[in-house]
């Protein structure tokens, strides 16, 4: 179903009739009946009005490139976001929904490793460890795709960072069974969750919309064909900061 505005009007009325299974579903609980349903989601990855997941030019000073950093204004104010940073207060309301929904069930993540950090290449040191100080917002094992092996680094929080060689699946394989029955998420950047669009691997995905327009960076949907690949729009809402479309991949 496309989230057309008539269409968007039959979603909900499916959603009310099917709301115990959708409750179940986020649980990580198989409705009828037997294991737990390991998920592979993707959550509050924001893009520009034109496309794109990350600014021009992403470096130390610039972690998201250029005028990235607004990409996420919808999402840093939230109540979820700040809990999740160890931070009270925040608001509510619809984009504090969707940061939510993000970190429930999630029992491993996995990440590109320029979302790990700045540096290319091998790793002249082990003392970088991610952008996030001691005690990462994870709280799960994370797995960083790369081609240059490191031992795992054990941080605080129950956060472990392992780094794998082999490639997407070998990593989804790791993450899958750290989840131990709970989801997967792969949070980023656009070209780590395009792979896993283009290997049919990813279950869910949810998209943030930012009203900014940053000019170049790196696009997430670059050469990706969503409904070739089987996925549909199942939600579409907007905030006052941003709008939010949840694409599903059907079965086959």
């Amino acid at each position: 179903m496309r989230c057309s505005e008539p269409g968007h009007r039959a979603l909900v009325a499916i959603h009310a009739s099917r709301g115990r299974v959708a409750e179940l579903g986020s649980l990580g609980v198989n409705p009828n009946g037997g294991m737990k349903m390991t998920q592979v989601r993707v959550e509050s990855f924001t893009i520009s009005l034109d496309g794109y997941g990350a600014g021009p030019d992403q470096g130390v000073n610039n972690p998201l490139g250029v005028g990235g950093d607004a990409l996420h204004d919808w999402i840093i104010s939230t109540r979820a976001w700040r809990q999740m940073h160890g931070k009270e207060g925040g608001a509510r309301g619809i984009d504090d929904d969707f940061a939510a929904r993000g970190v429930k069930n999630v029992g491993a993540w996995i990440l590109g490793r320029n979302m790990f950090g700045p540096i290319r290449g091998p790793w002249p040191d082990m003392n970088w460890k991610g952008w996030w100080g001691d005690d990462p917002p994870y709280h799960v094992p994370v797995f960083i795709l790369t081609h240059h092996a490191r031992p795992p680094i054990q941080m605080e929080g129950n956060t472990t960072f392992h780094f794998v060689t082999v490639g997407i699946h070998e990593a989804l394989d790791q993450a899958r069974k750290a989840a131990d029955g709970m989801d997967v998420r792969i949070g980023g950047g656009p070209t780590t969750i395009q792979q896993y669009l283009r290997a049919s691997l990813i279950d869910e995905l949810h998209v943030a919309f930012a009203p900014v327009l940053l000019g170049g960076g790196e696009r997430l949907f670059e050469r990706v064909d969503l409904r070739a690949l089987g996925y549909e729009c199942v939600q579409f809402v907007g905030s006052e900061k941003a709008t939010h479309v949840v694409l599903r991949r059907q079965a086959q």
